[in-house]
């Protein structure tokens, strides 16, 4: 494996431990502290994730263009790590709001080209194993995140405000790293830059990459954002101070599964293992929806990160299969933009029907669009061969 891919693992990691840190407490300092209601944690979290989505198609064509990934990402990165003093420093919905936008802009920033990076580090042939790896890293990072609030609050009385300033600190050291540990080699071609995100260009995307960006999309409309899940077991009576127990739980899966599922897609069929990744999230979504405690709360928290694990690092591999190498930002960057949409409305929509009719209806709301997912694959996938995927 590449020494940049593990580089760009561990500038993962320690991003997702500053940002872990603070999103496992956010739901529950929303609207225990700040009295939010849950459709405004939901528009909140769908604004913000489908922001950073659509931000990648503007730098990850920009990247394309520029024929350099290393500065769009520094930019990124550390916009996420000024970003982190303002959760702190909160006091009302739109600070937070503020905070979550510029968080996930500068996510945005740095998706597409860092994917794109990942990409082009690595050889073809283990491309599946890379994002796998890059993934399993990251997802290390998002349960050490709230293994640390955990402590912290513990330490602090459920001081929230103490324990968002801490995570400022591994939020700099991932920049740090960055801008050390990856050197990016000058572009190959000396010809003058061409817009990729002109017609001509767009027109060499062809159908096998559109198909994979549809499947990004209803995968995300059919999963909302993972807030939902923290609410659900402070809904059951788990403590303020535990509440990250519920990414943790999640992560650890995720991580464990992402490196083993992303080498298996160098492999296997890539639309079987996204049938498995939905069949696993139609599980989840059940267990969630028949309660908030016990074994039906923490088998559907793990089932959840095992649907993360089968499913995001090979939907990576399957962009990056599908695009031109000198389109690789751009094709990463749509993807992206597409699924931002789909989660600004699963977001929305699980909270409205969080606050009108219950957290199990959302749940089995979830189940139901994963179903038609599913049948959906099936369909559109008879006669295709891997090779087109």
């Amino acid at each position: 494996m590449p020494a940049g891919i593990w580089v760009l693992g561990f500038v993962s990691l320690l991003m997702d431990i500053s940002s872990e840190m603070i999103h496992s407490l956010l739901p529950v300092f929303m609207v225990t502290t700040l009295g939010m209601s849950v459709l405004v944690v939901g528009i909140i979290e769908g604004m913000a994730e489908a922001t950073a989505l659509m931000v990648k198609v503007f730098s990850g064509a920009l990247s394309d263009y520029w024929g350099k990934r290393k500065p769009l990402a520094v930019l990124g990165y550390g916009m996420g790590a000024l970003s982190k003093p303002l959760f702190a420093l909160a006091t009302s919905v739109g600070m937070v709001l503020t905070a979550r936008l510029i968080d996930r802009v500068g996510k945005g920033i740095r998706g597409a080209p860092r994917d794109a990076l990942v990409a082009d580090i690595a050889p073809p042939s283990m491309r599946g194993a890379a994002f796998g790896l890059r993934q399993s890293l990251d997802t290390v990072g998002a349960f050490l995140g709230p293994v640390l609030a955990i402590g912290l609050m513990l330490l602090w009385a459920n001081d929230f405000r103490a324990v968002f300033w801490v995570a400022v600190i591994p939020a700099l050291l991932s920049v740090g790293l960055l801008i050390v540990g990856i050197r990016e080699d000058a572009p190959a071609s000396t010809s003058r830059p061409v817009n990729p995100i002109s017609r001509v260009n767009l027109s060499r995307l062809g159908k096998a990459y559109w198909w994979v960006v549809g499947v990004g999309a209803v995968f995300t409309l059919a999963r909302f954002s993972e807030a939902f899940l923290v609410l659900r077991a402070q809904q059951g009576g788990l403590a303020m101070a535990w509440t990250p127990l519920v990414l943790i739980a999640m992560n650890i899966v995720y991580s464990v599964g992402a490196y083993p599922f992303g080498k298996l897609s160098d492999k296997l069929s890539h639309p079987r293992l996204l049938g498995w990744g939905l069949a696993v999230l139609i599980a989840a979504d059940l267990l969630l929806a028949a309660g908030n405690q016990g074994a039906a709360l923490w088998g559907g928290i793990a089932l959840w990160g095992l649907h993360l694990a089968i499913t995001q690092g090979l939907l990576a591999t399957m962009v990056a299969d599908t695009a031109p190498a000198d389109l690789l930002g751009t094709a990463f960057g749509f993807f992206n933009l597409i699924s931002g949409l789909a989660m600004l409305i699963a977001s929305g929509l699980a909270g409205l029907l969080w606050d009108q009719f219950g957290a199990a209806t959302t749940f089995l709301a979830g189940a139901m669009l994963a179903v038609v997912a599913l049948l959906g694959l099936t369909w559109t996938n008879r006669g295709n061969s891997r090779r087109f995927i």
